[in-house]
């Protein structure tokens, strides 16, 4: 076990610098934005006699979904300021200067008990944390309760590419209708372990749904596993500022038919507002 810790360490710090390299070749103080290729990155890795992984793509999902840039890069943003990178094309990478923007579930939310309706032979062979949480998701229907919006899901892990960005993956994308018959879009976004909600990610999703869904209500949600085993849900959406923000959220807690109390569903009617 120690061995494949050392590896991820090996791992990220050959990626932090790599992508320290690419930032110091195009960044001159006042920059808020620049572009680079994607062979920068083998470029660098040969020059820092660093072995670069099987998909050199794994280098820029790292920062862009995963980890926080390297401190070298962090330090040379503006107060309240944040570099992100975004996809500018086939190949090509944009790294832009923006508001921190911080997806983070609240502490302070209760957490609804819900039914757990996941199949047990799906739970026992699920393959990573990210399929159990899209699979858990599914069986309950949670983005129907949290949406208040009848869905289906439509296919995950969709990849496929987006003018002006390049290549993207949505994890899960669902359609739905509602009571008056408004038909809608739904990209999920599930995050597990020490991943964080992509602000990039949820862009590319709503950018993607709006091109190929025109006639669609497009609305992105994020979901993400707690360390008390409870389920944090999220919408998000983009505003004219080009910031992503949080609409609502919602924590839920899969429980088996026993526990579940009669005072739990006594509370729930009271925050409902329900007798």
């Amino acid at each position: 076990m120690e061995r494949d810790r050392d590896g991820t360490r090996r791992r990220e710090n050959a990626y932090a610098r790599i992508i320290t390299a690419v930032f110091e070749k195009h960044y001159r103080k006042g920059k808020d934005e620049f572009t680079f290729k994607r062979e920068e990155l083998a470029e660098f890795a040969k020059i820092l006699d660093v072995k670069l992984p099987k998909n050199l793509g794994d280098v820029l999902y790292s920062f862009r979904y995963r980890e926080r840039l390297p401190e070298r890069i962090a330090v040379t943003a503006k107060a309240g300021c944040e570099w992100i990178i975004e996809g500018a094309g086939k190949g090509r990478y944009a790294m832009r200067l923006v508001r921190c923007q911080r997806v983070v579930p609240r502490p302070d939310l209760i957490a609804i008990k819900i039914p757990d309706a996941t199949p047990e032979i799906v739970s026992m062979y699920a393959q990573s944390d990210e399929q159990a949480l899209l699979a858990k998701v599914r069986y309950n229907r949670l983005v129907d309760i949290f949406l208040g919006v009848t869905t289906y899901s439509l296919q995950n892990h969709l990849r496929t590419t987006v003018q002006d960005v390049g290549q993207i993956e949505i994890d899960e994308i669902y359609v739905g209708v509602d009571k008056a018959g408004v038909q809608y879009v739904i990209p999920v976004q599930a995050k597990s372990g020490n991943d964080r909600h992509s602000i990039v990610q949820t862009k590319q999703d709503l950018l993607c749904c709006e091109i190929r869904f025109p006639e669609l209500v497009c609305r992105a949600v994020s979901a993400q596993f707690l360390d008390e085993g409870a389920i944090a849900m999220f919408e998000l959406a983009a505003v004219e500022t080009g910031e992503v923000k949080v609409v609502q959220e919602r924590h839920y807690l899969l429980v088996s038919s026993d526990g579940l109390s009669e005072n739990d569903l006594r509370t729930y009617r009271k925050l409902s507002g329900k007798p």
